[in-house]
């Protein structure tokens, strides 16, 4: 392997590291950043240097074994090399600026695989934690969250080749939040929810018949949007009987009733009659000039009412949804919102940081944005107030453009961890996702990588093409 010829192309992934550090792309357009690679008796070496300070870096990893496949070992090469890059990339912001990111080095979205990394070495509680702070310079307190994480999922069903998840999506919304980067339309007048629903049921077949050619067994179903409680009464149970006749049996059913404004008592008796055992409602904030200020529709009343509606149709797993970060609030305002989690008392928490995404309207308005400092604070508040309700973390991941470089975790009481959560975000299981903007997923574990088959996320090319996105799906599992 060329090493400099390749790493010539990783520039993005370099851009992301100076990114953590405040320091603008601009700086890579002088350059201010050179740096050079070479392969020497067994042993990388990477040399970064900083013209504006003169300042330098330099590292050095042991070059990956042979092995018998030589695409594995071109894959394990390559990354070996550029996780070296981008460690003394860091290593030489970190010491120009003085700035310790929460996450140390890490730009990926699943930190929890280093844990994994460790724990495949045969390391356990401190030696774990301390490997993924002493090699990506984490912090104690996230490098403890990831173990705490990594203990619980543990304790599920382990991830094996003959598990399939199927993810159903409801592409509507009443409204569009505007930090949503999601595949998904505004209802409008429902024109396209008929058609829509009967190319969905169309794929549901199909992918009933997939997972038993494939002589795989049925994990768990996600119902998601959009917003699914945004179908009508009527169209909402008919959905979900369909899905029952589909996909029966799963270990565990989860469907979004995220706006509170859709929820009515018909669509939660019918959730409910279905045998769907989670859901999730979501406030988001629990103050209404930021829910006017994203596009929510609803008011903070409204999810008191809906929760309340939920517990009278029987549902006993509840999921709330929060965002940290949310423009104009500051500490005051998320309190109000914690205190709201507290009262009502869900059996899982979901507290995400925002994250502005180029295609929403949030970052076309610039809004205002807490300092990271107050984003910090804000995601300690989430914990402790999971931590007051009993709820243990479970799953976790980060995007980019996150305020205060913080992340997503999902916390929920023992027994409760959402298996589909886990999967989509560890990645560890085959994927079924079904509806406009779906992407499947073909889990290939022992060559470490991920197949995938996109449908359009067009909801009108969809419908018209829906037996196009059924032989990809067949593609990918091997049956065409």
């Amino acid at each position: 392997m060329d090493m400099m010829q390749y790493l010539d192309t990783i520039q993005p992934e370099l851009m992301n590291i100076t990114r953590l550090f405040g320091i603008p792309d601009s700086a890579w357009e002088a350059p201010r950043f050179t740096f050079m690679a070479q392969t020497e008796a067994g042993v990388y070496h990477c040399r970064f240097e900083d013209a504006q300070s003169g300042c330098t870096a330099q590292g050095q990893a042991s070059v990956p074994p042979q092995e018998d496949d030589a695409r594995l070992q071109q894959l394990h090469r390559k990354r070996a090399a550029r996780r070296l890059v981008r460690q003394t990339l860091y290593d030489l912001c970190r010491e120009v600026t003085g700035i310790h990111p929460p996450w140390g080095s890490l730009t990926g979205i699943r930190p929890t695989h280093l844990m994994y990394e460790a724990i495949g070495q045969g390391l356990q509680g401190e030696a774990a934690q301390r490997y993924v702070m002493e090699h990506f310079d984490v912090t104690a307190e996230k490098a403890a969250l990831l173990w705490e994480i990594a203990q619980v999922q543990r304790a599920l069903p382990a991830p094996h080749d003959r598990w399939m998840d199927v993810y159903i999506g409801i592409p509507f919304c009443t409204t569009r939040c505007t930090y949503c980067s999601f595949s998904s339309g505004e209802l409008g007048k429902g024109v396209l929810v008929e058609p829509y629903l009967e190319a969905l049921f169309r794929e549901m077949e199909a992918a009933k018949g997939i997972i038993a050619d494939t002589g795989r067994t049925l994990r768990a179903v996600y119902v998601g949007g959009g917003t699914p409680t945004s179908l009508n009464e009527p169209q909402l149970r008919r959905m979900l009987e369909r899905m029952m006749l589909c996909f029966p049996g799963a270990m565990e059913y989860t469907v979004e009733a995220g706006r509170p404004d859709t929820i009515t008592p018909g669509k939660l008796e019918a959730i409910r009659d279905a045998g769907v055992g989670r859901i999730s409602i979501n406030p988001q904030t629990m103050n209404d000039r930021t829910l006017r200020i994203i596009g929510r529709g609803h008011t903070a009343a409204q999810v008191e009412e809906a929760y309340a509606m939920a517990r009278t149709a029987g549902l006993r797993h509840i999921n709330m949804d929060v965002i940290s970060g949310l423009p104009g609030e500051n500490l005051d305002d998320f309190a109000r919102t914690m205190d709201a989690a507290l009262r009502l008392r869900p059996e899982s928490l979901t507290v995400h940081t925002l994250a502005i995404k180029r295609s929403s309207r949030l970052h076309l308005e610039n809004a205002p944005l807490p300092d990271g400092l107050t984003a910090s604070a804000m995601v300690q508040m989430g914990l402790d107030t999971a931590r007051t309700l009993g709820m243990q973390p479970y799953y976790l991941y980060r995007q980019k453009y996150m305020a205060g470089n913080q992340e997503n975790v999902g916390y929920a009481l023992p027994g409760h961890a959402c298996q589909y959560n886990v999967d989509i975000m560890e990645e560890t299981t085959h994927i079924l996702a079904l509806g406009a903007g779906g992407i499947s997923k073909r889990v290939y574990e022992d060559e470490g990588h991920i197949g995938r088959a996109p449908n359009v996320a067009n909801i009108e090319h969809y419908i018209t093409r829906v037996d196009e996105m059924v032989q990809r799906k067949r593609e990918l599992f091997g049956l065409a």
